[in-house]
């Protein structure tokens, strides 16, 4: 494999890395400084964000900074990567995500991984992780097409509001549900309810991909 390949390999394992020390990570300091649920999850929501503006703008040129086999689904459907490169992409995200919740449990002197324990399943959780993954993807394609430097921060405002307007706190993210299966605190999801999420993620990003085409072809570019 060609040393690009790799550093490509090792962007996307990288940020998903430090996605998931983030998403887990803040999530346990917020639950151990404040009970108060609210103020625990807009403390997740902004780390969150910060983390995926900066994981992007660095990365980003690198691999383009997918960390989200949702998108680099999309990306392979538009023909944008190629589906053997986007295949191992998917493989360096998810082992990425992994170590990401066991470095954050490590900080936290917690045990490296635990099996998820919190419930979040239903129709109501399903649309909403429907719904957010078409979004991300959707602005995704949009801003690249329209404002390519503008992705980091279309992509962390994005997912800085949808942890808000959607029900299940929006994953969007297959790696990342995975990987937050591990975990027992605040930002953890039981395993058996992993499949659902992820189902209507994937659902999500193929919709987003084919709606991004349908927009550009019938785009009205300003005089």
């Amino acid at each position: 494999m060609r040393v690009n390949a790799l550093l490509r390999l090792g962007a996307e394992a990288l940020g998903t890395f430090f996605l998931l020390t983030a998403v887990v990570g803040s999530g346990i300091m917020a639950e151990r400084l404040t009970e108060d649920i609210a103020v625990a999850l807009l403390a997740n929501t902004i780390a969150t964000g910060a983390a995926l503006y900066v994981l992007i703008t660095g990365l980003g040129p690198i691999s383009g900074a997918h960390f989200n086999p949702a998108v680099t689904l999309a990306m392979a459907v538009r023909k944008r990567i190629s589906w053997g490169e986007g295949s191992l992409f998917v493989i360096a995200q998810i082992c990425g995500g992994v170590v990401g919740v066991v470095a954050a449990h490590l900080m936290f002197e917690l045990p490296p991984l635990e099996l998820g324990d919190q419930a979040r399943t239903g129709p109501a959780q399903w649309l909403a992780e429907g719904i957010a993954t078409f979004g991300l993807v959707f602005f995704i394609f949009m801003a690249v097409a329209r404002k390519p430097d503008s992705v980091a921060m279309v992509v962390g405002l994005y997912i800085t509001a949808a942890y808000w307007f959607t029900a299940s706190t929006s994953f969007a993210n297959p790696a990342v549900t995975i990987a937050r299966s591990f975990t027992t605190t605040f930002s953890g999801i039981q395993p058996a309810d992993a499949p659902g999420f992820i189902a209507a993620q994937l659902v999500g990003a193929l919709l987003a991909s084919g709606a991004a085409v349908l927009f550009d072809r019938y785009r009205v570019d300003s005089a």
